[in-house]
């Protein structure tokens, strides 16, 4: 018997879980615990970490975990590193869910760095407007020039105070190119850091961006050990050996 489990956190996890909660297939949905108020999946939901390698092969083995499906974000590097060394230790079948990165297209104007330091060194010195979306975990670092005006936009409220001043926005996406522009827009927004995670989610600023004139300093994905992939919750569903009929 199937017994699957999914490392989420983004939309293409909720979308998997969509799917296979219609398969009827036995599945875990398993958040990390960042979000404070996660999405409400159509499959029985654990929060919080394994306890590292060693944790989460414990968890495959005890609760007969069959699959493995990394669908965390492009850049939750360290849970895809546990996940591809305690799937080996188990001896259980992993695949990554994981989205296209973003590729450079005529008009934009990215300078593409390694790391969120990379990104705070290639910032110009003189004042900008900046808008940093790049998730709470990661912006530290830009105390470094606080002669910039920050824009944060986060999924909940911070609860401790930010290493500086920053006009912060909450909001949970997807978000529409419209409303990217109008954003910018209102607040003259002229350098935008963003993470390459690609997919169509999160693609409206960058697509902003490039309509607007905006440099993008972007980040490149982290290098994460081999593991197979597949870009499509159909090419999941056929890898656990079940058909997608979402909307059927």
């Amino acid at each position: 018997m199937t017994r699957a489990l999914i490392l989420g956190g983004t939309a293409d996890a909720n979308l998997l879980a969509a799917a296979i909660a219609q398969a009827h297939i036995d599945a875990v949905y398993s958040y990390g615990g960042r979000t404070r108020a996660p999405a409400d999946q159509p499959l029985p939901t654990r929060i919080g970490g394994f306890g590292g390698v060693s944790g989460l092969a414990d968890y495959i083995r005890r609760e007969g975990i069959t699959h493995v499906i990394d669908a965390t974000h492009p850049f939750a590097a360290e849970m895809s590193r546990n996940a591809v060394a305690a799937c080996a230790e188990a001896g259980t079948p992993l695949i990554a869910l994981e989205r296209m990165a973003w590729e450079r297209t005529q008009g934009d104007n990215w300078i593409e760095v390694a790391d969120v330091n990379a990104a705070v060194a290639a910032l110009p010195a003189t004042s900008a407007r900046v808008f940093l979306a790049i998730g709470r975990q990661h912006i530290a670092p830009f105390a470094g020039k606080p002669q910039h005006t920050y824009t944060l936009r986060f999924v909940d409220p911070p609860e401790a105070p930010l290493p500086f001043s920053a006009d912060v926005i909450v909001s949970r996406g997807p978000f529409t190119l419209e409303g990217e522009l109008e954003m910018m827009r209102t607040r003259g927004i002229n350098w935008i850091v963003a993470r390459n995670s690609g997919g169509d989610g999160a693609r409206a600023k960058i697509d902003a961006a490039r309509i607007l004139d905006v440099p993008v300093i972007m980040i490149s994905r982290p290098e994460l050990p081999e593991r197979p992939r597949i870009e499509s919750v159909t090419g999941v569903m056929q890898w656990l050996g079940h058909s997608t009929r979402l909307g059927a």
